[in-house]
């Protein structure tokens, strides 16, 4: 028998503030807001996207939702090993290096040729932004005391929720005047102003014991959450979920991630701790995050297309209608934090995850008549529910792991957040392709069969055919309309269904507040060390 390291959680002794940890803070946010703005930015360009060359890249409905997962599988996949590498080499030479690969695949996005090149551009990005996420989240625990760790959280949480809802409104003010790839190349000014403060301001950590890496625990996650997800997306092309090509990559990923599982229990040095998940407080908390971020990016993946194929607004209208959820975000992550230190985690996450159900079952009575002040309304009350669980999930996950552990915490944490938003993209991405197609199918007669299949793609696609019909084809982009408004309805209950799941774990799992007074805490961790062996 091996004994696998320690896993050490939060330890709760006195450390010193570093007297410049705000301005460090605010240096961090410039690389937080690049990578997670990258999660969303694209998403108002994939109806420009599926339009043929040289608008778009003539991108399918399953190559649409790759380029959006193939970022964030990634990301969530080397999350394991950048956040051991953080802890290891030092998360500010980490946090640069993530920036430097962050500019390089940005521009390889803005000139692909195809959306094949694209998806793999996108995946390019995907290792920078996993380079640079955990390495900011580890450098605040590194810089910031334990009395103002949950606050300095509370602003980076909410900043990153930000982020995730202003993305489509930059998105869409580019497109207004610039080609698909110039919601890319935004990103090298950001780069630039990240790195040079980065080198100026923020100070070198490190945890001198991690050692080693786990390379073979890196391919089985990414392997496993790729073939996953595959399935999922073919599901969703195919509308025959019981075809072998979408069952079988299905039942292998979640094999391959079994067998991840297994492996990462024997390993001397895993690229995923599994002690992490002994501790309750910890276990619950990154679930949250995981499904509260499968509603949100999967929400926004529908909604663009509602907002600009079915109410004709232009991509940067429909980023700006967006706003009300980077407002809330923005407005109530602070009380939020309050909140929980006040009465709580337990019941702020789930009055949070409750408001977000409620928001999604308000979705689903939208059509293409409701008033914007409804929408507006619908995606504010949205907002405020994902403000009072982001914040506090992450301080409570965080607070759980000791801190020169910051960077495999936060490396775990953001994982479940960027699996969880790959798959809600994949999963209601495929609940509305479906639903779509089965509502339009059979009215799509009056075109031209080889333009059908083209046509029952998406929405946007079906519009398209129906205006070259001319007059003809007014009825049939009226049918397409109610189709997708009828699709759209059957996933925003989905989302409904997941953030209610999300307010039960909140309410059976989620300890309400510490002993010592930091929300999210079930009992005093000091000197609590997990001890696991393997053969």
């Amino acid at each position: 028998m091996t004994s696998q390291p320690r896993l050490k959680f939060a330890e709760h002794t006195p450390q010193t503030a570093h007297p410049h940890r705000w301005r460090v803070l605010a240096v961090l946010l410039v690389s937080l807001l690049l990578v997670v703005l990258d999660t969303s930015i694209l998403n108002v360009a994939l109806k420009t996207l599926a339009e043929p060359a040289p608008v778009g890249l003539g991108a399918t409905q399953s190559e649409l939702q790759w380029s959006i997962d193939s970022y964030t599988l990634v990301f969530a996949a080397l999350l394991f090993t950048t956040g051991v590498l953080a802890d290891r080499c030092g998360r500010k030479r980490t946090l640069l290096a993530g920036l430097v690969v962050f500019g390089g695949c940005s521009l390889w996005s803005a000139y692909a040729h195809s959306a094949g090149e694209l998806i793999v551009a996108r995946a390019g990005l995907g290792v920078g932004g996993a380079l640079v996420l955990p390495a900011t989240l580890a450098i605040i625990m590194a810089v910031f005391p334990p009395a103002e760790r949950a606050k300095a959280i509370g602003v980076w949480a909410g900043a990153a929720g930000l982020a995730v809802a202003l993305g489509p409104i930059t998105g869409g003010a580019l497109l207004e005047r610039f080609w698909w790839g110039s919601v890319f190349l935004i990103n090298l000014p950001i780069v630039v102003i990240g790195a040079v403060a980065t080198l100026l301001v923020v100070p070198e950590s490190r945890d001198p014991e991690r050692t080693g890496f786990d390379p073979l625990g890196v391919v089985l996650s990414v392997a496993g959450l790729t073939v996953l997800v595959y399935g999922v997306i073919k599901g969703g092309e195919s509308d025959d979920w019981a075809d072998a090509t979408v069952w079988g990559p299905m039942l292998g990923g979640l094999a391959v991630l079994a067998l991840f599982t297994l492996w990462e229990r024997r390993s001397a040095r895993p690229a995923l701790d599994l002690a992490l998940f002994h501790n309750r407080r910890f276990s619950a908390a990154v679930t949250v995050i995981g499904l509260v971020f499968f509603a949100l990016l999967g929400a926004t993946f529908f909604l663009v297309f509602y907002l600009q194929s079915v109410r004709g607004w232009t991509p940067l209208e429909a980023g700006c209608l967006l706003l009300p959820l980077a407002v809330a975000q923005l407005a109530f992550s602070p009380p939020a934090t309050l909140a929980a230190k006040r009465v709580g985690v337990r019941p702020v996450c789930a009055g949070g995850m409750l408001l977000a159900s409620l928001a999604f079952l308000a979705v689903a009575t939208i059509d293409e008549h409701t008033e914007v002040w409804v929408i507006e309304s619908v995606l504010f009350v949205m907002g405020i529910g994902i403000a009072c669980v982001m914040p506090p999930a992450t301080s409570a996950a965080m607070s759980a792991v000791a801190r020169d552990r910051a960077g495999t915490g936060a490396a775990v944490s953001t994982t479940f957040r960027q699996v969880g938003g790959a798959l809600g993209v994949a999963v209601l991405g495929s609940v509305l392709s479906v639903a779509y197609r089965s509502r339009v199918e059979d009215h799509l007669t009056p075109l031209p069969a080889p333009v059908r299949d083209t046509a029952r793609e998406s929405v946007a696609a079906t519009l398209t055919a129906a205006e070259k019909l001319g007059a003809p084809g007014s009825a049939l982009a009226a049918r397409a309309v109610d189709a997708f408004v009828s699709a759209m309805h059957l996933t925003a209950l989905v989302a409904a269904g997941v953030t209610f799941l999300g307010a039960l774990v909140c309410l059976l799992l989620l300890p309400s507040r510490t002993a010592a007074g930091t929300p999210g805490a079930e009992e005093p961790t000091a000197d609590k060390e997990v001890h696991t062996t393997e053969v």
